[in-house]
This record gives C-alpha cells, sequence and structure tokens, in this order.
C-alpha cells in the first residue's frame, strides 16, 4: 500500500466514524415509560474511553479477569480499528489473537513512511456477563463504527494489512 492510499484509507474511515459520533441517534418515542436499554451501543464512545498501552497482555494478573468489549483505537489518527468481546479480560490478547498481526502490520506502514501513530487499547467494562448479550452488543458497535479490522467491515474498506 502506497502512503497516499494509506492516508486516503485513513480518511476514509475517520470521516465516516466522526458522522457516527457527531450524528445523534433517532429517539423513539413509547407510550409507555420504558427503563432505558443498560447496554446501548450509542452511549458508547469508544474514542472517550481510557487508553492503555497494547502491551497490557503481558502484565501479570492474579485472575482470568472480567467480561468487557475491548476496542483497539489509533489515538493518533482519531480511529477506531477492532472492537472485541470476552469473558476473560486478562486472558483475551494472551494467546493468538488475529488483530495481532493487523496492528503489526498497521504500524510497520505507518514506520514504514514515517507517519505518526498511537495504537492503544481501551476496555468498556459494564458489558453483559451473559455471551449471547455481550456479542450482540459487540456485533452492533463493529456495524455502527466500520471497524476496519473486524471481517465484517472487510468488504468495505478492504483487507489491506491481512
Amino acid at each position: 500500500m502506497s502512503e497516499a492510499a494509506l492516508l486516503r484509507w485513513k480518511s476514509q474511515i475517520f470521516d465516516y466514524q466522526q458522522r457516527v459520533r457527531e450524528t445523534k441517534p433517532v429517539q423513539q418515542v413509547t407510550l409507555f415509560d420504558l427503563a432505558p436499554k443498560h447496554c446501548d451501543p450509542d452511549r458508547i464512545d469508544p474514542l472517550f474511553l481510557r487508553l492503555v498501552p497494547m502491551s497490557f497482555y503481558r502484565m501479570p494478573a492474579d485472575s482470568p479477569g472480567d467480561a468487557c468489549l475491548y476496542f483497539v483505537v489509533d489515538s493518533a489518527a482519531g480511529l477506531l480499528l477492532y472492537v472485541g468481546e470476552t469473558c476473560k479480560s486478562n486472558q483475551r490478547w494472551k494467546g493468538i489473537h488475529g488483530c495481532k498481526d493487523y496492528i503489526a502490520s498497521y504500524q510497520d506502514l505507518h514506520y514504514r513512511y514515517g507517519l505518526q501513530t498511537a495504537v492503544n487499547a481501551a476496555f468498556w467494562w459494564d458489558a453483559p456477563t451473559d455471551r449471547r448479550a455481550r456479542q450482540e452488543l459487540e456485533l452492533s458497535l463493529i456495524l455502527k463504527w466500520r471497524s476496519p479490522f473486524n471481517k465484517e467491515n472487510w468488504q468495505l474498506w478492504g483487507q489491506p494489512f491481512g
């Protein structure tokens, strides 16, 4: 991928994700007072979560961790790259994870062209403990943000780092 193609690719994703952030979700009116959904994807903005270094999974842990949604963010570009879910936050990234290769290729390409990148992770800890509910929330966020490293969006953005 050329430098111009990389910058164009990132710009298209940034423009889309900025529109998502700026567009207020449609509020459905009901005849009855309903309790708000606990895990409303419209209330989760991965770019506002506290960032941790991608090396977080190398830190010692005394438990397998908790259920959560996790996000891979290039904070230098303001891009959400990947959305994932797990029931064991301290173990999910310790083994093989396809996104690690994507991140390495993404960072290598930036290094080759002298472009700044800051790939970090962020966690949303209020995720459902029920696996199916957590995966439904994950999918809704993948489709909402169109995160390019998730396979559900490869047809849209291509697979330049695979």
